[in-house]
């Protein structure tokens, strides 16, 4: 069964992924091929294109193509709550009761519109629930074959922001969902807002702003409340709509001028200040506290029978509410999808579907890496320096592990573009900026000369898988960087441009089975310097998405202080 997965074509992070027989054979986002960060609104066509060549797919051998968004029937919860709570906005109210399949409608008519201009012609069509997309690219690609506990937190699919629920014997089972506008991926998204970022872009910058606040300096209990296993949020503060949103410039954000009056003018700037600092801080507590209630509430039953629980969604990349999730003593382990935003659930619509199409029980394998995107050869790096209108200068050498570990330990940034490139939001030793951890202010010269990004921000680490629990004290698998544990405390001085505000680290454990170029490299970086760690940040700059091609990365290393980068095997200089 060859089925293709698709996603964005009305909404953000398009992507699109290939599953055959139960692999995952290709996933990418499309922003990487158009170079457009997060792909608004966008058809996955170079990506899909993508995962057919990988596949050595023809057109008409797809049997399947699926997308993550179904339809809501007339008399649902979803559309009637939704209609009830914005009441105050009556075009969309009435929207949702009369004509609450119309985004379902487009996304059908584009997904055709797709499949015509790749000349898939005998596929069929299936849609997926959105938040039943989130939950199979959690729970299919977890590898648990135990009773699992199924978390699913977003801004919002069709209507539902929030799923709770099961898998068992390959099968997934819905206790409950909470819908729009009761959605805590919405509120963390609205103070994001009012911190001066971008929704769907700079919550991972509200999270990473929160240690240098203190929480208890705001209680933001009047904006949320979660009482005998109901959700609420208050929307005339937050996740508002029409008239009651505040405006600022001609655009209108989701939160209201009552808002703005108890807590002050919306921020701006690439500094941390006050009091937006503890606003942050407050904030990500009262996420983790709802989140941490709902969890317990309605599968504190199921995870204390198996321990295991996977998650999906947008709220799922917070990795300090994952911290908090590990740290629960009847859970034994957490398996979140790396691309656990819109992204994935390309990916997630694909297993679903393989999963109900398919006689075997858990046929799906495990998701071991996310390796899944395009690689390039050495040539093909050659052919590239040779004809960028910058003339790098560049030389093949025959051990990239070796000379690239020698530039990190001498103090050098290193731009690695090795492999196939990442799926998801983080790079894990393929589409990296790597450095010295140990080397003080390094992690100011990327993130000013390099990144060209607020100065505050942490940088994450790669770690060798058989030093990891002497580091992070946990034997917790962590092979995407979607967890953070406490730096122990003698390992804190060690490498302390890794280390964030709060002592803690959002880590990537390596092994030799995964990834073995960028193994070697930090086995070689041991060797030089005593470390098992390296600095480990994605290949772009602000505002850009990761490199995907060697002319992406030629293009980047001359728009910034970059002075080495090694692509397979040829290292480029300036």
């Amino acid at each position: 069964m060859k089925i293709l997965g698709i996603s964005g074509v009305l909404g953000h992070d398009a992507s699109a992924a290939l599953i055959i027989d139960g692999k995952i054979v290709a996933a990418a986002e499309e922003e990487r091929f158009i170079r457009d960060k997060h792909a608004k609104n966008l058809f996955p066509v170079e990506a899909a294109k993508y995962c057919l060549n990988e596949g050595r797919l023809n057109p008409e051998d797809v049997d399947i193509v699926t997308f993550p968004y179904a339809k809501i029937p007339f008399f649902s919860k979803a559309r009637l709550h939704y209609a009830k709570r914005y009441w105050y906005a009556p075009d969309r109210a009435l929207d949702a009761i009369f004509n609450g399949n119309r985004r379902f409608r487009r996304n059908l008519n584009k997904t055709k519109d797709l499949m015509t201009s790749l000349n898939i012609n005998k596929a069929e069509i299936i849609p997926v629930e959105h938040h039943l997309s989130h939950a199979s690219s959690a729970y299919h690609l977890s590898g648990f074959k135990e009773k699992t506990a199924i978390v699913g937190i977003d801004g919002k699919g069709e209507y539902a922001t929030t799923f709770f629920g099961y898998g068992e014997n390959g099968k997934i089972h819905k206790i409950k969902e909470f819908y729009d506008p009761e959605s805590l991926g919405g509120l963390y998204g609205a103070i994001t807002e009012f911190l001066g970022f971008d929704m769907l872009d700079g919550e991972f910058k509200v999270m990473g702003m929160a240690p240098y606040g203190d929480p208890s300096l705001y209680d933001f209990s009047n904006l949320v409340s979660f009482k005998n296993g109901q959700l609420k949020v208050n929307t005339d503060l937050v996740n508002v709509i029409g008239l009651r949103r505040y405006k600022e410039n001609g655009k209108g954000y989701y939160f209201s001028p009552k808002f703005v009056d108890m807590y002050g003018k919306k921020r701006s700037g690439d500094e941390i200040d006050l009091p937006y600092i503890h606003y942050a801080a407050s904030i990500q507590n009262k996420l983790e506290e709802i989140a941490l209630q709902m969890i317990d509430y309605y599968l504190g039953d199921i995870i204390r029978e198996t321990g295991k629980i996977c998650m999906a969604g947008g709220v799922a990349l917070n990795v300090k509410l994952n911290q908090k999730i590990i740290d629960l003593p009847y859970v034994k382990e957490l398996f979140v999808q790396p691309a656990s935003g819109d992204s994935g659930t390309s990916l997630g619509a694909a297993t679903y579907v393989s999963s109900i199409h398919d006689n075997k029980t858990n046929s799906i394998k495990k998701m071991e890496h996310v390796y899944l995107g395009p690689s390039y050869s050495s040539k093909e790096c050659l052919d590239a320096c040779k004809n960028h209108s910058s003339k790098p200068k560049f030389t093949k050498i025959s051990d990239p592990a070796k000379v690239g570990a020698e530039i990190l330990a001498a103090g050098n940034p290193l731009a690695w573009f090795q492999g196939r490139m990442e799926f998801g939001p983080r790079a894990l030793g393929c589409r990296s900026i790597l450095g010295d951890p140990t080397t003080p202010k390094i992690s100011d010269k990327i993130n000013k000369q390099i990144k060209y990004r607020e100065r505050w921000r942490p940088f994450c680490p790669s770690i060798l898988e058989e030093y990891a629990e002497s580091i992070i004290g946990s034997k917790h698998p962590s092979p995407f960087m979607t967890f953070t544990f406490n730096v122990q405390p003698e390992w804190i001085k060690k490498i302390p441009e890794v280390v964030h505000e709060d002592k803690t680290i959002r880590v990537q454990v390596v092994n030799e089975k995964t990834n073995k170029v960028y193994y070697q490299l930090l086995k070689n970086f041991m060797t030089l310097k005593g470390v098992p760690v390296v600095l480990n940040t994605s290949l772009n700059r602000r505002g850009e998405p990761m490199v995907c091609s060697p002319e992406d990365a030629l293009n980047m290393f001359f728009g910034c202080d970059l002075e080495f980068m090694i692509m397979e095997n040829i290292l480029v200089t300036k």
